[in-house]
């Protein structure tokens, strides 16, 4: 079940670490794809880009309350790249997207802090991020999904330390810009 997972060619040391942590995960957990595992669980996020390849597509997160990728969790789903397609579309409004590759684009290990969602606690654990590079129509007519976002927008692919404020994620914006720029098109 994931044997993409396994077989994805680590772009530098933190994804080859990272792959190490979720292959394990995905082992010792039966329940890795489903937030059932208070511990880690699967999410699946869309790098989303213009036909530039100059901006990326991101919204402000309501919880995080901070400009971000968009993704969602696997839910029970092994197909990660119909998840981040699926949260792309509902997270923003647009409807035509090309998935770049089928192939995973990134892999990360995300630590969630501690917080309240739909007047709950939720505590702190591990999203297995697996991303991929999307596509998407730069003129499609973005909107807001009010209980999970307040704001949709391209963003200068050079700027999205700017926007973000979730200082742990520069470096993951890094590497998929760094990524995105080194691709042959």
């Amino acid at each position: 079940m994931f044997k993409s997972i396994k077989s994805y060619a680590p772009y530098n040391e933190q994804e080859k670490k990272d792959q190490e942590v979720i292959v394990y995960c995905t082992e010792v957990f039966e329940d890795v794809l489903t937030r059932n595992n208070k511990v880690a669980h699967l999410t699946s996020s869309a790098f989303a880009i213009n036909r530039a390849k100059d901006k990326v597509l991101m919204i402000h997160h309501n919880i995080y309350n901070s400009w971000s990728w968009i993704g969602g969790h696997a839910d029970g789903n092994a197909d990660l790249l119909a998840v981040a397609l699926q949260e792309l579309k509902e997270e923003t409004g647009v409807k035509n997207i090309h998935p770049v590759s089928s192939d995973i684009f990134s892999l990360d290990v995300l630590t969630v802090l501690g917080h309240t969602k739909r007047g709950n606690y939720v505590s702190p654990h591990l999203h297995l991020s697996v991303a991929y590079l999307i596509e998407v129509d730069e003129n499609d007519i973005l909107r807001v999904k009010e209980d999970e976002n307040s704001g949709v927008k391209w963003i200068p692919l050079d700027e999205i330390k700017v926007y973000s404020t979730e200082l742990h994620m520069h470096k993951v914006y890094e590497k998929l810009k760094a990524k995105v720029n080194s691709i042959c098109w």
